[in-house]
């Protein structure tokens, strides 16, 4: 993966963490694409409905926050679970070659796809020599 876009672990502090208490959160898997002109996030969220799922940008930093609808079937009581957590939270630090004015969020099935634009000064782009 080229140093556009570095992930940090769970524990990494941001200024909206310090100002609220820190609650358990699940760091959910991704796969990062690349290509000439942007880079592709696909972040698992299963459960996670489109307003329960907060992206910002602050500063060089790129915040996944989601809340996972769970629940069981009615009037049963849960006995075992391993997903306690309906909390995701991931956070990226972003290289200045990606534009963050132009990412575009979509969430389809609990799979999460943000594409990140690399800026035109950072574009791979050829140049024509001149005879002469």
């Amino acid at each position: 993966m080229s140093n556009a876009m570095q992930t940090q672990s769970s524990s990494a502090m941001s200024e909206s963490a310090v100002r609220q208490p820190q609650q358990r959160a699940v760091v959910p898997p991704v796969d990062v694409f690349e290509d000439e002109a942007s880079i592709t996030l696909l972040a698992d969220l299963p459960g996670v409905q489109r307003d329960q799922l907060h992206i910002r940008v602050d500063g060089d930093t790129l915040v996944l926050e989601a809340t996972a609808l769970t629940g069981g079937p009615e009037n049963m009581e849960l006995v075992y679970g391993e997903a306690q957590f309906p909390a995701y939270r991931r956070q990226f630090t972003l290289s200045r070659e990606l534009d963050t004015a132009r990412i575009e969020a979509q969430l389809r099935d609990g799979v999460l796809r943000l594409t990140i634009p690399k800026a035109e000064a950072a574009r791979p782009r050829r140049i024509d020599v001149q005879a002469g």
